[in-house]
């Protein structure tokens, strides 16, 4: 129905933003930290959206900075048991690549440790996604699988970066490129190189 919306940026929170696009109109769209943290410093934003209508309950939009986190949303949403906001909860606890790669490992324990996700909840979510989040969102979810196997220093690096100030986005992307070019490096390396590429 709705592709995306864009406009200035006239209100934000870590949990929804309030667009104003043509004719002056606000539109309050729910959001997830994933989505927040990427569109923080903007002054006009493009979210591409998701339109949420429940039975006996008001209609809601839901945005997203990235078409890849909407399709993830879009496929919690179909797995019984999530709804909307949980789906953005897992969304706002982990990022979209972080997710794809949880559920191509079957790392059902990873997920369930989000808020409000039991364990019986997370291990639907591998079982109902698992053949689907590699077909909608291509490659990137099993090349993180191939790094993670490679290098058991990976989640250290990145845990060591986020500890120096580093969002954890950048420092993932940071040490996958270490990795993609160096996949024996130590978690020392991997650090170091990290330290000079993020930018």
């Amino acid at each position: 129905m709705y592709e995306y919306i864009s406009g200035l940026l006239s209100e934000l929170t870590p949990s929804y933003a309030v667009v104003e696009n043509a004719g002056g109109i606000g539109w309050l769209v729910n959001i997830s930290l994933n989505t927040y943290s990427a569109i923080e410093h903007q002054e006009k934003v493009k979210l591409y959206v998701h339109y949420n209508v429940v039975m006996n309950d008001a209609p809601q939009l839901y945005g997203f900075a990235t078409k890849e986190e909407r399709e993830v949303f879009r496929l919690l949403i179909s797995v019984s048991g999530i709804g909307a906001n949980t789906a953005r909860i897992i969304l706002s606890s982990m990022s979209p690549s972080e997710l794809q790669s949880a559920i191509i490992n079957e790392d059902a324990k990873l997920i369930s440790r989000v808020k409000g996700i039991g364990a019986k909840t997370a291990q639907r979510v591998v079982i109902d996604l698992k053949d689907k989040i590699g077909k909608a969102l291509g490659d990137s979810a099993i090349a993180l699988q191939n790094v993670k196997s490679i290098s058991p220093h990976r989640d250290e690096a990145v845990a060591a970066l986020v500890m120096l100030g580093y969002q954890k986005l950048q420092a993932e992307k940071a040490v996958e490129l270490a990795l993609s070019k160096e996949p024996s490096m130590s978690a020392e390396d991997l650090i170091k190189f990290a330290l000079r590429n993020v930018k």
